[in-house]
């Protein structure tokens, strides 16, 4: 397996810490509002490495953090008379039905920065005793010049660094991209005892703290958008190896941005999307299938018009499920007959096919056309004249392929309303006695509420829209 990693901008072999297992840290929302759609592309990718590489038997602990304390989660509250607490646990809970509502499987730990108070304050004091902080009325800082190596994960020196960024003006610093780690409370906010007297963590430290914390002191997979490279990500590689003296993480990995009708998502523009908007509109199969079309390292373009092509594809695919769900209760033949070994070989080497893609680098949009390949396959290959061995072990290859991209797990076999049952009969009946008008006028009636009738020659089939 190799991954791209941001820091030696190179695919490497991916070889953990310790043999079988990974530990894998992914920065987590500010839980002050619902998260849109282009941090859910950036959950979705996640989940899905972390699926992925669970499938291919490693034992993953993955964390998540949750951002519950900063200057956003402050305005908030203020704006809603709220406590940072009280917004805090509601949009915490919004956040999991959401990514709940996306197939994301739940961290093995979410962490709340508020939860890891006095960690954090050992953290800095730590960073202070070694020379790398300076506290300035209440404030301390991370002397980025202490640290020789500040800039390699963004590949620039600190003088290009300082040149190109929007820095806040503040005397007080020893040097200009000095950033704060521990903040001194103005009034009527939120804060914690220090050494330093009242106040609350920086943002970057957070992550430093309960990645050391869970994970220890070198771990596998950090991950995050690409956003964060410069300067979170560059911060944090800065804190945690200046504490411990070792290398913080070995495999960095970022996702790339979501475009709106090929223009940044931004608010002003309002073409701002929530998560929990577009699951009104599609389902998560659907969507997670759009997210997953393009390598997690290339921008991707969001527009309804590429969502309904995303939906046909999906249709497509359980159309085909469909069929051998059917299949499933037609076919005589129990076991695999002798001229169908073949075609067990290519369901064998589909799946390995499937399996060096994704090995490299994560490459979910081979995987996916790996998947419509297999379709194609069992389109041409399996029939009602098919064993019931091959017709199961074809269902369960492409609902094999599909669990790590969190798609194609549904059933399509619903249970029919009785009303809906009595429909299908009595339109049976009236073709029956060839009054066609009524059967068109009961197929019609159950295309209205979503459901697809086929004649075919083994009996009436019917699906969702």
């Amino acid at each position: 397996m190799k991954i791209f990693n941001s820091m030696t901008k190179k695919k490497e072999e991916f070889i953990p810490v310790k043999p079988g297992e990974v530990r894998m840290y992914v920065c987590g929302p500010t839980v002050y509002d619902f998260f849109h759609i282009g941090n859910a592309r950036t959950f979705v990718i996640f989940d899905t490495i972390r699926k992925y590489l669970e499938y291919r038997g490693y034992k993953v602990k993955f964390v998540q953090n949750f951002t519950d304390i900063d200057d956003k989660m402050i305005r908030r509250a203020n704006e809603e008379n709220v406590t940072v607490k009280s917004l805090g646990d509601k949009f915490i809970e919004e956040y999991y039905k959401d990514a709940d509502g996306l197939n994301i499987e739940r961290a093995t730990v979410n962490p709340r920065a508020t939860e890891y108070i006095n960690q954090i304050v050992n953290f800095v004091k730590e960073l202070v005793d070694k020379g790398y902080a300076y506290e300035v009325n209440g404030d301390v800082y991370f002397h980025t010049k202490k640290f020789d190596e500040y800039g390699k994960l963004s590949g620039q020196n600190l003088d290009d660094l300082q040149a190109g960024a929007r820095i806040n003006v503040d005397e007080r610093k020893k040097d200009p991209m000095d950033f704060v780690i521990w903040k001194s409370q103005k009034p009527g906010e939120p804060a914690w005892e220090s050494p330093w007297g009242m106040g609350r963590p920086g943002w970057h430290i957070e992550c430093s703290c309960m990645s050391y914390d869970l994970l220890g002191e070198t771990i596998d997979i950090h991950g995050g958008g690409m956003d964060l490279i410069f300067p979170h990500h560059e911060n944090e590689i800065a804190q945690s190896e200046a504490r411990t003296g070792k290398k913080f993480v070995k495999y960095w990995m970022h996702a790339a941005y979501l475009n709106i009708d090929n223009k940044k998502m931004s608010k002003s523009l309002k073409n701002f999307f929530t998560t929990r908007d577009i699951l009104q509109q599609y389902d998560v199969d659907v969507i997670r299938f759009f997210m997953l079309s393009a390598h997690y390292r290339n921008q991707l373009n969001f527009s309804t018009e590429l969502l309904d092509s995303a939906k046909s594809s999906v249709e497509r695919i359980y159309n085909t499920v469909s069929n051998l769900e059917n299949l499933l209760e037609e076919v005589k033949i129990e076991n695999i007959l002798p001229e169908e070994k073949k075609f067990e070989d290519t369901l064998k080497g589909l799946k390995n096919r499937y399996i060096e893609k994704m090995d490299d680098d994560f490459n979910t949009a081979d995987g996916i056309t790996v998947i419509f390949d297999l379709v194609k396959e069992i389109n041409l290959n399996v029939s009602v004249n098919s064993s019931k061995e091959l017709v199961k072990k074809s269902l369960d290859l492409i609902r094999e392929l599909g669990a790590p991209l969190g798609i194609l797990q549904k059933s399509t076999k619903t249970k029919l309303e009785n009303e809906i049952e009595k429909l299908i009969e009595d339109r049976q009946k009236a073709r029956k006695e060839k009054n066609w008008a009524l059967a068109d006028e009961i197929r019609d009636n159950l295309s209205k509420r979503g459901i697809v009738l086929e004649d075919t020659p083994q009996g009436v089939r019917w699906h969702l829209k």
